[in-house]
């Protein structure tokens, strides 16, 4: 299905809120700052939230306003297959999009930060032309816009429906967020979901969201890099937390409730199979948290297959994110018997694509038959 619009734009954060929120709670005095920039970072990211369910709000939140003509998109002015990009410093403020500091084209800087942001768009774009033949976000050459040093200490990287934003972190639990491909990746993938398939940020179909935003982060990295499917780390996030953090990654897409287990943090609460589905109201239905069964599938798929993860695995979910098989509030049933379906059609009722894409879902619970055979006929 594709919408005829991009859909209302919100802070689509790579920190969970429920991490951002643990944090909050923190000694003030133990950890210097931290709390205060969770705060902070959980004002900016949306609406107040309730503070565990209580009815309560976190202390110290902020409401930043919001100015909608920053959410329009600018066409690019490069031929298909080259990028154009924008990079803007706002200074550790909180106003976007900043003062411009490099356009398509011109030289580095000097500030890393921008360095990294400039080269992340770039090597998302390759990925998404390269492998897929889409210009842009968009797919008609969208300029990729990215602000930097947002915000006094703050503690996220978002897409905001026209830019991807950057952070600094904390210095203590976080660091800079360009300093992951597979965020910056992750979070222009929101847009390109807007554009498409439109899935509603909300239960199964946020954590679907949040799901194909992991695998085009974490292919991105694994064009970059050569690796196969065996090869990779399958890490969202690697390297953002400082070593005083118990943690590799915000998530592990190969082993969901691993990427972290820390005294402070907590262990990442992420399930790997329907089995240990959370039910719950916080996180708009969990989508940071759910998005861990579909993610195991997608490896368990890849890794089947062999090779590199965006030649066969990603396609079938490019072709499905950007085809009409999906609703916008697509479950993992149906989204799973959508792959299936487009993995015959791409490869064959009988290749070993088909097949390995049934067991990838199988290992993870999810048993899309009779929404696949429904699909067929259709």
């Amino acid at each position: 299905m594709t919408p005829s619009g991009p859909a209302p734009a919100i802070h689509r954060g790579i920190v969970p809120p429920f991490l951002l929120a643990r944090i909050a709670e923190l000694d003030e005095e133990a950890f210097a700052g931290a709390p205060e920039a969770a705060r902070r970072t959980l004002g900016i990211d949306g609406p107040f939230r309730e503070h565990r369910g209580s009815g309560e709000t976190v202390p110290g939140l902020v409401r930043p306003s919001v100015r909608p003509e920053l959410q329009r998109p600018v066409a690019g002015s490069t031929e298909p297959g080259a990028p154009d990009r924008l990079i803007f410093d706002a200074r550790n403020t909180e106003d976007l999009p900043g003062e411009q500091v490099r356009a398509e084209g011109q030289p580095e800087t000097g500030d890393v930060a921008v360095t990294r942001a400039y080269d992340g768009l770039g090597h998302t774009y390759a990925l998404f032309w390269e492998a897929f033949a889409r210009d842009s976000i968009d797919g008609s050459g969208m300029r990729l816009d990215a602000t930097v040093h947002f915000g006094e200490h703050y503690d996220n990287a978002f897409w905001d429906g026209a830019r991807m934003v950057f952070g600094d972190g904390d210095g203590e639990i976080f660091r800079g967020f360009t300093g992951s491909l597979s965020i910056i990746g992750h979070e222009l993938a929101h847009g390109v979901t807007e554009r498409t398939a439109n899935l509603v940020y909300q239960g199964q179909s946020g954590a679907l969201n949040e799901h194909v935003s992991d695998v085009f982060g974490a292919l991105v990295e694994q064009r970059l890099q050569g690796h196969t499917a065996q090869e990779a780390t399958w890490l969202i996030g690697a390297g953002i937390f400082t070593d005083k953090v118990r943690g590799e990654a915000i998530r592990s897409m190969r082993s969901p409730g691993t990427a972290y287990d820390d005294p402070v943090l907590g262990k990442d609460p992420q399930p790997a199979h329907m089995r240990d589905y959370v039910e719950t109201s916080d996180d708009n239905g969990g989508v940071h948290i759910n998005s861990g069964i579909p993610n195991r599938a997608f490896v368990v798929l890849a890794e089947a297959l062999g090779g590199h993860a965006w030649e066969r695995a990603g396609r079938i979910w490019y072709e499905t994110l950007t085809g009409d098989r999906i609703t916008e509030t697509a479950t993992f049933v149906q989204f799973a018997a959508a792959t299936s379906v487009v993995a015959t059609e791409l490869f064959g009722d009988d290749s070993d694509e088909a097949r390995a894409v049934t067991e990838a879902w199988d290992a993870v619970g999810v048993s899309p038959g009779r929404v696949r055979e429904k699909m067929r006929r259709d």
